[in-house]
């Protein structure tokens, strides 16, 4: 088949595509194992830091030195097996301790094996930390139950009975003594291939419930904003609607800083509350996959979720979608705001042209009087410059009657002034009315 290929165009990330879906391949864990799972919020440049990070680990427990970074990494140090996965704006750490002695659950984790000060170097902000103990159940229900409540710190258990009873899961979703959240998984009869993929579906549970709740605190924040630009919107479309005499400036000011607010707040917020959509949709998705069976007594996961999660993810969602409500409900009132400046400048430009109309007619007619006064002043000039005219020829010797000459040049000169300039007025205008 390969032969068959070699001469085709073959995409460049056709092979990554392919090894996309076995990167982050299920775990297998044994029975007993203590798990612990870190989620750490990770910037661009702490992901570097990171993987040197983790390079160090694997100098001070005398292994050979990873040279590359990858999207997943899993590497097995004797009893410790630790695995890195980095997520788009996380990364998860899960340690595992295979040395699980008699010790009591959680007395030992899967931190313990953990060289001396590396965890406190580690890079980043913690959102999740949890400790996950796997242990074998009891047949009796009662005996798991009485096990558990001693290692729960007395908080109110929420417990399941996954994949048709083959497991029993408790947890409080509430951080202990210690700083970490619990869960107790009870093996009954799953394979250790099953146990692993169990334990994945519960620690991304966790991580993204932790990960949908981020926006819960901004959306709390942004709501009194919201509800003081909400009444001062309502004002101004109020003032718009009843048609109120208004200092358009100062209100289209108003607008415009509550439209630069309410941006300012769409740039910090959306991929935040994006984010909570997507990570309560995989929180729905692993809750799906679990197929939980009721515990006698207490709620189940799905049930825990379904009752304190979904309405916190909801409040974001509804902050969300009430900033592009305001949004638009100001884009709406910028454009009446400018519709009402528009007609009043447009009324404004009547009235100037209106004006203009009745001084342009007063111009005209002052220009006729002048154009009057201009025909006579002329001809009184070339009246005069013809005497000259006159009495030079009647001085050489050529007689006529001066007078009589005189007083036929003055109507005529008149006429032809007159006729000259109406000539060249009109030839204006028909250049006027060319251009």
């Amino acid at each position: 088949m390969s032969a068959r290929l070699e001469h085709l165009d073959i995409h460049p990330l056709r092979d990554d595509l392919y090894n996309e879906l076995h990167s982050r391949p299920f775990q297998v864990l044994p029975t007993p194992a203590r798990i612990t799972q870190m989620s750490v919020l990770t910037t661009p440049q702490q992901r570097q830091q990171q993987f040197e990070h983790l390079q160090e680990l694997h100098r001070r427990l005398g292994y050979p030195v990873p040279e590359k970074d990858v999207g997943c990494f899993e590497q097995t140090f004797g009893n410790l097996r630790v695995r890195r996965e980095m997520h788009m704006e996380f990364a998860s750490y899960t340690f595992t301790n295979l040395d699980v002695g008699t010790d009591d659950p959680f007395a030992q984790t899967g931190i313990s094996p953990l060289p001396e000060g590396w965890l406190e170097e580690l890079v980043g902000t913690v959102v999740a930390a949890f400790h996950l103990e796997i242990r074998p159940g009891h047949k009796d229900t009662n005996a798991d139950l009485a096990y558990v409540r001693k290692h729960f710190e007395g908080l109110r258990l929420v417990g399941s009975s996954p994949q048709e009873g083959a497991a029993r899961v408790w947890g409080t979703f509430k951080l202990h003594s210690d700083g970490f959240g619990r869960f107790m998984v009870l093996n009954h009869s799953m394979s250790n291939s099953q146990l692993g993929r169990l334990t994945q579906r519960l620690m991304e549970i966790e991580t993204y419930r932790l990960m949908s709740l981020l926006a819960l605190p901004l959306a709390r924040e942004i709501t009194p904003r919201l509800n003081d630009m909400d009444q001062k919107l309502a004002v101004i479309t109020q003032g718009l609607a009843d048609n109120q005499d208004v200092d358009e400036e100062e209100m289209l000011a108003e607008l415009t800083n509550i439209a630069a607010r309410i941006e300012a707040f769409r740039a910090h917020s959306t991929f935040r509350f994006s984010a909570t959509r997507a990570y309560h949709q995989l929180v729905l998705s692993r809750l799906e996959q679990l197929r939980e069976d009721e515990l006698s007594g207490h709620l189940t996961i799905t049930e825990f979720m379904t009752r304190r999660l979904t309405p916190a993810v909801k409040t974001c969602e509804a902050v969300s979608e009430r900033l592009e409500d305001l949004s638009r409900r100001v884009d709406r009132a910028s454009d009446m705001m400018r519709t009402r400046v528009e007609l009043a400048i447009q009324s404004q430009n009547q009235q100037l042209l209106t004006s203009m109309d009745r001084r342009s007619k007063i111009q005209l007619m002052m220009q006729h009087t002048v154009e009057g006064f201009s025909v006579v002043a002329i001809s009184y000039y070339l009246i005069g410059l013809l005497k000259l005219g006159l009495d030079a020829l009647y001085d050489s010797g050529v007689a006529f009657n001066k007078s009589l000459v005189l007083g036929i040049a003055i109507p005529s000169t008149l006429i032809l002034v007159f006729f000259g300039i109406r000539t060249i007025h009109h030839r204006f205008i028909k250049l006027a009315k060319k251009q």
